[in-house]
């Protein structure tokens, strides 16, 4: 556990919000939530990722105090995230806070997670509590651990009853969701952003895989609290997000695994991957089925 610095409001935040249109209520939001903020030092940065509806262009005109950014075509969460980090730290950032649309901050929040990362050691990433929009007295993440016989990030206290009432402090972390983190604009110009080729799903996983292996530390903090629209019963998996997933999950393997790893990593994913597909062919499920089969298969 790491001690917090004393509170500091000169550092230059980045807030980089992404959009890909049909969610410009809950966009906006998102970006109200920031704007009110108690953190004077606060940018708010709209990554309009080719929004198909219009919207990124409607919430540049009801928003003027932020700053906006097309990317000019939809370079998914992974792209169009980089292309917001590359020109805020062009801008100058101190910090830079990656986080989702469907998502509504506490007032104390960015506050809070400037002071913990200047508080902390090798700092790569600072991670807040985020809670379940639909039933806000239970936790979506409490800090993470990276599985490395599974490859992925799983989440602590996943739907375990919240205290609203935790005290700031630092918990050391092997996993940061790309839901919300705060990162040094040092450690995103060495480490670099998400892997453009993971396109969506699992590029927190491998971000904080080479944040590790870059010497950096993730950090969670309790007292810094948000929202998340993510069902407290667990979202459930579309062919496409599975696909993705499993991809992502063996292309990180090539990537960052020795070969013992690998194996180990093999023996567990292969047979649980077959007994997915048993499990969506007994039920009529063949779209789900095949997506098993995509995500093991394809390069």
């Amino acid at each position: 556990m790491t001690p917090i610095a004393e509170k500091d409001n000169d550092a230059s935040v980045w807030a980089i919000v992404l959009t890909h249109g049909g969610a410009e209520a809950i966009t906006a939001e998102c970006i109200d939530s920031l704007l009110t903020q108690d953190y004077p030092g606060l940018a708010v940065l709209l990554v309009d990722n080719a929004a198909f509806d219009g919207s990124g262009g409607r919430l540049r005109d009801r928003y003027p105090q932020i700053r906006y950014l097309n990317t000019g075509g939809n370079y998914g969460y992974t792209g169009g995230n980089n292309r917001g980090i590359a020109y805020s730290l062009e801008q100058g950032a101190d910090f830079l806070l990656v986080l989702n649309n469907d998502t509504v901050l506490e007032r104390d929040c960015m506050s809070l997670l400037v002071q913990s990362a200047r508080g902390a050691e090798r700092v790569g990433a600072v991670a807040p509590k985020i809670l379940c929009w639909d039933d806000p007295s239970r936790i979506w993440f409490a800090g993470g651990d990276y599985s490395f016989p599974r490859a992925i990030g799983q989440h602590r206290r996943m739907l375990e009853v919240d205290d609203p009432n935790e005290a700031p402090r630092l918990d050391e972390i092997t996993f940061v969701s790309g839901c919300c983190f705060l990162m040094p604009a040092g450690v995103a110009r060495e480490v670099g952003g998400f892997r453009e080729d993971f396109f969506i799903y699992c590029e927190d996983v491998e971000l904080s895989l080479r944040l590790t292996r870059a010497g950096y530390r993730m950090y969670y903090q309790p007292a810094a609290r948000m929202l998340h629209r993510e069902n407290s019963g667990g979202a459930l998996s579309t062919p496409f997000a599975t696909v993705q997933r499993d991809r992502n999950r063996r292309r990180l393997v090539r990537q960052h695994y020795n070969f013992w790893q690998r194996l180990v990593f093999a023996l567990w994913f292969y047979p649980t991957r077959v007994v997915r597909w048993a499990q969506h062919a007994l039920r009529g499920d063949w779209p789900g089925a095949r997506a098993i089969v995509a995500g093991a298969v394809l390069p």
